[in-house]
């Protein structure tokens, strides 16, 4: 498979797990750069008014597709943070170092999650 196949095929995951929750799309932008490069950005906006950020920047190495950076932000209608994954190297004390999760009140050691996982978890956690 070539490595514009692995990106193609990823883009074609995640916008099909997109197309399963309940939200619409503000800003959907699959950016390929290069064979080997793209960049990912969605904007998303849930029925009850929460809104989820994604944004990824994607090489593939070695056949593999491997995400260089990332955030992925979910806030409530009222602007209130539910969640944020990031590798940003704001937190060099924690375990999983740049790699964590803002939460509400605190800054947590988290590898960096799978997309259609944070996802997932966006759509339970505004239940």
């Amino acid at each position: 498979m070539s490595p514009h196949d692995s990106i193609e095929l990823y883009f074609a995951a995640v916008e099909a797990a997109v197309a399963r929750l309940p939200a619409y799309t503000e800003n959907y932008t699959e950016e390929i750069l290069t064979a080997q490069r793209a960049n990912l950005r969605i904007r998303l906006r849930f029925d009850n008014g929460a809104l989820l950020e994604i944004n990824e920047a994607l090489v593939v190495v070695n056949g593999a597709l491997t995400t260089l950076g990332y955030r992925y932000h979910l806030q409530r209608a009222n602007n209130e943070l539910v969640f944020r994954y990031d590798n940003t190297p704001h937190f060099p004390g924690l375990p999983s170092f740049p790699n964590h999760k803002h939460l509400r009140d605190a800054v947590v050691a988290a590898g960096k999650p799978d997309l259609l996982e944070v996802l997932q978890e966006a759509k339970t956690s505004l239940n």
